[in-house]
């Protein structure tokens, strides 16, 4: 039994106000973290073709969506290293190290100099601290996620996981708006001269509120435990693949099709796509900022309305809605934003987020319940980040590739459709944990598959 005060069996506080106190701290925290991440992909798809790679003489479109890319294949590298730490130092150490090293790597960015002033070596500075940003990405899902679940009532794991999700559309959203009024402080040549920067340089003063919150958080429940009993892994990573690799790999697909659909916006391909002066939108920057803004609001409401049903009618039964909803959404993306009309470019994003906001609301409560306690961190993170490379990484950059090649966007929907589907084949491969003990006393459950037709991982 837990003879731990202030514990229960089940891994978590007694205290509301202290849940109340680690759900605001998660949401300030990954909202600031993924606001750091997308301002990057924002300017990539406004700026940095022009500022930057332009040095390298080649498709500057193609080649910014790249970099977006390229900083998820260190996704892995920061997730095995916070999963490492995460499971034998607790959730809570390694979410301030990632929180720090995201904003000074942002804040870099925003001091730059660019190839006009030295050539080739300003691509290959940005594209060093992007990768310092995928390694800081890497690890601060899975700490966030656990601190969130982890803390949380049996019964509403789904809406306190949301929590941490919603930091993604409220980060876009805050990317995108300051974006657009620096677009309207600094218009034309000025934004391409200094106002692209001011965004990255406001990560500082993000970085010292999200320190200061997550700095008065108590540690998760379920780590304290272990680490009172001395139970944690020596190992964790090797434990994890030597006995979960298979699991690791579907919880992996079932985020590659919410990732890859989610990073027509949070990837900046849509803003470059419908911005472009030669392509066959041409609209102004402002106003496709402000329509993925308010996108972000109906995702970000549909975020937390998938975790408040999930503890409702399971996990799993609310992926396969959210399946479906994303389905539809991606059939008529195109179709709306190719219309070059911003009320159909908005309607075309919020109909595509209700579907990803179902999609990736249960995720954190979902993950948290697919792994044995002792090693949770290292579950969550590296099969978020095998899923982020599978999904997003590069699916701007494919997009950009399938629309230059056949010049059209039919078979980017194809593309879109066939990651949903993957996500949703893996997801019936999944048996609801919906309400498992999450607590070291329930190793022995925990470790029992939850692969239809698996006895034990």
């Amino acid at each position: 039994m837990n003879d731990h005060p202030g514990f229960t069996p089940t891994g978590t506080i007694a205290s509301a106000a202290d849940r109340r106190r680690v759900v605001f701290a998660t949401v300030v925290g990954t909202t600031v973290e993924w606001y750091d991440f997308f301002i990057y992909a924002t300017a990539v798809g406004l700026v940095f073709g022009q500022l930057f790679f332009s040095a390298l003489g080649t498709n500057t479109v193609i080649l910014g969506f790249a970099t977006v890319g390229i900083s998820f294949l260190f996704r892995p590298l920061g997730a095995f290293l916070a999963g490492h730490f995460g499971d034998k130092l607790g959730r809570k150490r390694v979410l301030m190290w990632t929180l720090i090293l995201m904003g000074a790597a942002t804040a870099l960015i925003g001091v730059l100099p660019t190839a006009e002033i030295i050539g080739v070596g300003a691509p290959i500075l940005l594209v060093l601290l992007r990768i310092l940003q995928g390694i800081s990405a890497g690890g601060e899902w899975g700490g966030a996620v656990l601190m969130a679940v982890e803390h949380a009532p049996k019964k509403k794991r789904g809406i306190f996981g949301a929590s941490p999700q919603i930091g993604v559309p409220l980060g876009l959203l805050l990317a995108s708006g300051v974006m657009a009024i620096m677009t309207a402080i600094a218009p034309g040549e000025q934004f391409l001269a200094w106002g692209w920067r001011i965004p990255f340089l406001l990560s500082v003063v993000l970085i010292l509120i999200g320190y200061y919150v997550r700095r008065n958080v108590e540690e998760s429940p379920v780590f304290a435990e272990l680490a009172a009993r001395k139970e944690k892994a020596k190992m964790p990573i090797v434990q994890l693949f030597r006995k979960h690799a298979l699991l690791v790999l579907i919880a992996a697909l079932v985020f590659a099709g919410n990732n890859a659909i989610g990073y027509m916006t949070t990837g900046g391909y849509i803003q470059g796509y419908t911005t472009d002066p030669e392509g066959p939108i041409g609209l102004e920057r402002g106003p496709v900022l402000w329509a993925v803004a308010a996108s972000a609001v109906t995702w970000l409401l549909s975020t937390l309305l998938a975790g408040w049903i999930s503890d409702r009618i399971g996990r799993r039964n609310t992926y396969i809605v959210g399946w479906i909803m994303q389905l539809g959404g991606v059939v008529l993306l195109f179709p709306l934003v190719n219309t070059g009309n911003i009320g159909s470019i908005f309607a075309a994003l919020a109909i595509l987020t209700i579907g990803l906001g179902f999609t990736y609301g249960p995720q954190a409560a979902l993950y948290t319940e697919l792994f044995p306690a002792s090693i949770r961190f290292s579950g969550v993170s590296i099969s978020y980040a095998i899923g982020a490379i599978l999904g997003g990484a590069f699916a701007p950059t494919i997009a950009a590739a399938i629309v230059a090649a056949t010049g059209s966007t039919e078979m980017v929907t194809w593309y879109l459709a066939g990651m949903t589907l993957i996500g949703l084949i893996a997801t019936l491969l999944l048996r609801d944990r919906s309400g498992i003990p999450l607590g070291p006393d329930h190793e022995d459950e925990q470790s029992v598959s939850p692969i239809h037709g698996l006895a034990r991982a």
